[in-house]
């Protein structure tokens, strides 16, 4: 399966138009056989990547204090606690805060508050914030993130991860997939068996469809 992933990436890379911006890769997965009406048999895993994402994520922290002195100086932007409530009265500019980020963090007293006014907005693109004990630095935290992907079905038998730009090299990024892949994998009852399909597409690029044999 590995030499058909490293096909599948290379074709992509290569029939993918030139573009302006770096594009990044992705796999999607469709799935069989799953009943996912049953949360149980979700998948929601979260997966360090090997060579990294190919790009630098952008971090937010809901923080006062101390731990807002530490985030900013790991180049985390921080939302005060003030913010919350205003941001919760303005659901445009909420969603704008949603999409700007790539992941966030919070001090714990906050957690209730941001549950209360940004729930609605955080929680379907989950990205409800990862609470920071006091004891905790936020900037380890964010450093380990940048290289973090969550790989969520949801409802659906079609889920899609980008798992690195096409900036980076083929070993990096065929490490990248297969650590996606495998582990997917390993939370499908049959394995292999539960897939459908497999495809490797670039963000504009045609899909190179992965051979997959049961």
């Amino acid at each position: 399966m590995e030499e058909k992933i490293t096909q599948a990436i290379t074709d992509a890379l290569e029939r993918a138009p030139k573009r302006k911006f770096v594009e990044s890769v992705d796999i999607a997965f469709t799935i069989k056989d799953v009943d996912l009406k049953n949360p149980n048999n979700r998948i929601k895993e979260e997966i360090r990547l090997p060579s990294g994402r190919g790009r630098e994520l952008k971090i937010a922290m809901f923080a006062a204090g101390e731990a807002a002195t530490k985030a900013k100086a790991a180049g985390i932007h921080v939302i005060t606690p003030q913010e919350i409530e205003d941001l919760g009265g303005n659901k445009g500019k909420a969603k704008k805060i949603a999409n700007a980020y790539d992941f966030f963090l919070s001090e714990v007293p906050h957690m209730g508050l941001i549950g209360r006014y940004l729930g609605v907005v955080l929680g379907p693109r989950g990205k409800m914030p990862r609470p920071v004990p006091p004891t905790l630095d936020p900037g380890v935290i964010a450093a380990g993130l940048q290289s973090t992907v969550v790989v969520k079905s949801g409802d659906k038998m079609t889920f899609q991860i980008s798992f690195g730009t096409a900036k980076q090299s083929q070993e990096e990024l065929n490490a990248n997939a297969m650590e996606v892949y495998n582990r997917v994998i390993s939370k499908l009852e049959r394995g292999i068996g539960n897939i459908r399909t497999l495809y490797i597409k670039t963000t504009m690029g045609p899909s190179q469809m992965v051979e997959v044999v049961n």
